[in-house]
């Protein structure tokens, strides 16, 4: 008989640890008609469903682990006064819910969802529209932001904030999501060994993707598109940049892909089309720039100061104004095996490449970077009649940027 009791006394113990998890129901036909209500009577793991509706309640804070589901996009309206979501909870999941007009702030950074210090946090198939910030992290790791649609439709940077905006994070999923108009697209400060994939940013006022003091991350088969001034990696390492298209970034200030204080980078298999400036680089070290398409810039690749150790190896450049300009004079970098199609030598032995070196770099590109008033003259005969001189005066041209073996046909 003791030991029956003893049983039973364990197991009434063990029974928190068995609760099943429950769906609660959210709506005007429910007994929950708000989001908060159900918060606050829910345990631990269970799942919010919310019905399609108009909710209008403040911040929405989430402090222990659930599951919260829209049903046909319900609205959560923040009237341009506060944060919508505040996640301060490990293993929360927020789904299918749209949520509109957060709060603007000099001073705070509101935003649509922002979560705090927290891990294993999954924001999928959301639609976010005219919010300050979209979807803010801070010091969390190990979460995902798949499959969303985020738009704002500001005009100055000022007045917007970032999609999506990562701060001291690491462990990051941020794929097959769609942002247009916010200040920059995506946001990197201080982050780790995260992953960017298979997402369309287009039409934000300043970068598709901005990095910041962040190493160890990847980002893969991307559109940006129309952008401010396109893509900007600063003051990072070791960032995978792989199969990207880099679209119709036009501007005096503008370019697919700035690079700016970083080192052991690698650029392989992106498209460049159609941008002011396919590369821009300053202050890059042991910087890879292999197989990537360089069609119709402006500029194909522009090199500015302090760029050394880089190998430019295996890409075509096709139909750019200028396929390679510099602005500095004693560059360190391995220009071998890429295919021009300026280049008019021969391949008389048949090994595949010219018989003689190419230089990329003319002297009316050289004009331009000393004297960017001179870009009235572009494409005229001006120009022309100066890079015909080079054939009298090769001298003038950067003799150390040179391609010994150019490749005759396209790769």
């Amino acid at each position: 008989m003791i030991l029956l009791k003893s049983k039973i006394f364990f197991l009434v113990l063990l029974l928190p640890c068995f609760v099943v998890a429950e769906t609660i129901h959210v709506g005007t036909s429910y007994k929950y008609k708000t989001i908060k209500s159900a918060i606050s009577h829910s345990k631990n793991n269970d799942t919010l469903l919310i019905h399609k509706g108009y909710y209008q309640e403040g911040t929405i804070l989430i402090e222990k682990p659930l599951t919260i589901i829209g049903q046909n996009y319900p609205i959560l309206d923040g009237l341009h006064k506060i944060e919508i979501i505040s996640i301060k909870s490990d293993n929360v999941t927020i789904s299918g819910l749209k949520l509109i007009n957060s709060g603007k702030s000099d001073v705070y950074d509101l935003a649509a969802i922002r979560v705090y210090k927290n891990k294993n946090i999954k924001i999928s198939d959301n639609e976010l529209e005219n919010n300050f910030f979209g979807i803010f992290l801070t010091k969390s790791d190990h979460c995902t932001i798949t499959n969303n649609r985020l738009s704002s439709t500001e005009e100055k940077q000022n007045d917007s904030g970032n999609g999506i905006h990562l701060l001291y994070c690491s462990n990051i999923l941020i794929e097959n999501n769609h942002i247009a108009g916010h200040r920059d697209g995506i946001y990197f400060e201080f982050v780790t060994e995260s992953i960017i994939q298979k997402n369309i940013s287009e039409g934000n006022i300043r970068y598709g993707l901005h990095f910041m003091f962040s190493s160890d991350d990847v980002y893969q088969e991307n559109t940006f598109r129309n952008n401010g001034a396109g893509v900007a990696v600063m003051f990072s390492f070791k960032v995978k940049m792989i199969n990207n298209r880099y679209e119709h970034n036009w501007g005096a200030s503008s370019y697919g892909l700035l690079l700016k204080e970083i080192r052991d980078g690698e650029i392989t298999g992106n498209t460049f089309e159609k941008n002011t400036t396919g590369i821009s680089m300053e202050g890059t070290t042991r910087i890879t720039v292999s197989q990537n398409d360089f069609i119709q810039n402006g500029w194909g690749i522009r090199i500015c100061g302090g760029c050394d150790q880089g190998i430019i190896t295996k890409n075509n450049l096709i139909g750019n104004s200028f396929d390679v300009s510099t602005s500095g004079s004693t560059l360190s970098n391995d220009f071998t095996g890429n295919y021009w199609d300026k280049y008019m030598g021969y391949d008389l032995n048949k090994d595949g490449f010219g018989d003689t070196p190419f230089f990329p770099v003319n002297l009316s590109s050289i004009i331009l970077e000393r004297i960017p008033a001179s870009l009235l003259f572009l494409h005229s005969f001006v120009l022309d009649l100066i890079d015909q001189s080079e054939k009298l005066l090769p001298q003038l041209i950067p003799q150390n940027i040179v391609d010994k073996k150019p490749i005759l046909k396209k790769i």
